[in-house]
């Protein structure tokens, strides 16, 4: 049975995270939500996503198919239902469609809004994301489910004597180093990936996931519940954030209540606020109404899509959005919403930054990775981005 995981209306929620990724890419605790499916099931899997994203992320079907909500994350309680289903019986949610079994020629003409004839009425709780904030805010809950997942029977790598490890939820993968640092497992579970390296005097309180081939540098302090990688380098200040794959905060600076996208820079000494100083509700820009809405949060910070970056001293103001390729630098605080594509800062203003030279300095990011390539899919997928947000910009840029 061929595993097909799809897209409804919440990638428009999910923007602009979800511009260069199916949801089901997007990832929350240690793994992506399509590396969990893979985890639970068993088998591979590929995607039903928007034109411009098949050419990086394939759909594959067979005679017999489980298409599966990128947006919903996996348990066992959601996972003995689905496995039940039978051929064209559809699970639903609140009338928000969670799995289907298809044949191919279905599979084929696969619509997520369609009707079907057989709807089983899902009645558990299961972690779905519709805003970029819900990664934050349930990173917890799903880095606690994927360290159970990952470390079930497994024994975890004896650390060097230098490092004091408090409490028992703590696993490093056989080639993970540490030195001379903290690691508590009082409020949370400590995953360090493999070819993961912990520098010395670095403080760390769980929930914590440092992914595959990724550092912290001397004196970091993390706090749960954080995730970093793969592919990261991070110092400074961390609190409940997520930094994904090939992005760098390697300095000093305080992140907090955040999301930080794939192949992002974070300038030295860069902070970001995460709570309003007079205590009020944060409002994030929303892509789908292109106004700002209530998130019902204290602590909201950051959320910096793909190829996003800052220069040193830069200061975010709680609930700042900024979109992909955007190069934010200068004094004062950038506005709320800084438009994918733009360049500039508060003082001097913003201009659109030239989709050529942007692909000119993500080709070099690239370049930088031996294992990466900046492929002709690639390039579709930012040119695409690009076409679609430039009403954004023209709201900005003058």
């Amino acid at each position: 049975m061929a595993i097909v995981l799809f897209e409804d209306n919440s990638y428009q929620t999910l923007l602009p995270l979800t511009f260069t990724r199916p949801v089901a890419d997007l990832r929350i605790g240690i793994l992506t939500i399509a590396e969990k499916w893979a985890k639970y099931l068993k088998q591979d899997y590929s995607f039903h996503t928007r034109d411009y994203l098949q050419g990086k992320f394939p759909m594959h079907v067979s005679a017999d198919n489980l298409f599966i909500n990128g947006a919903f994350c996996p348990d066992n309680d959601l996972l003995e239902v689905i496995d039940k289903l039978s051929q064209g019986e559809a699970l639903k949610l609140n009338g928000q469609l969670i799995a289907v079994r298809l044949g191919e020629s279905d599979a084929n003409a696969f619509n997520a809004d369609a009707a079907f004839d057989r709807v089983t009425e899902y009645t558990g709780s299961p972690v779905v994301l519709k805003y970029p904030e819900d990664i934050f805010r349930k990173n917890d809950t799903e880095t606690r489910k994927d360290f159970a997942l990952l470390t079930k029977g497994r024994t975890s790598k004896v650390m060097s004597a230098t490092n004091t490890i408090i409490g028992e939820d703590f696993f490093a993968e056989d080639t993970a180093e540490a030195e001379c640092c903290t690691f508590s497992t009082i409020n949370g579970p400590i995953y360090l990936g493999n070819t993961t390296e912990v520098w010395e005097g670095t403080n760390i309180r769980g929930p914590f996931v440092l992914c595959d081939n990724s550092q912290l540098k001397m004196g970091t302090k993390i706090y749960g519940a954080t995730t970093v990688g793969p592919y990261c380098r991070v110092g400074g200040e961390v609190n409940n954030a997520i930094l994904w794959g090939y992005s760098n905060k390697g300095h000093e600076g305080y992140l907090g209540n955040s999301v930080v996208g794939e192949w992002c820079n974070i300038g030295a000494d860069s902070n970001n606020s995460n709570l309003k100083n007079n205590y009020a509700e944060v409002k994030l820009f929303d892509y789908k109404t292109g106004h700002y809405r209530k998130t019902g949060l204290q602590f909201c910070g950051l959320i910096m899509a793909d190829h996003a970056k800052c220069g040193i001293n830069t200061m975010f103001n709680t609930g700042t959005v900024v979109g992909v390729g955007a190069n934010v630098f200068g004094a004062g605080f950038p506005p709320n919403h800084v438009p994918d594509f733009s360049w500039g800062g508060r003082m001097d203003g913003f201009e659109e930054y030239a989709l050529n030279k942007m692909m000119e300095t993500t080709a070099k990011v690239f370049a930088r990775r031996e294992h990466r390539e900046f492929t002709g899919a690639e390039q579709h997928i930012l040119r695409k981005t690009f076409e679609l947000t430039k009403e954004f910009r023209e709201g900005l840029i003058g």
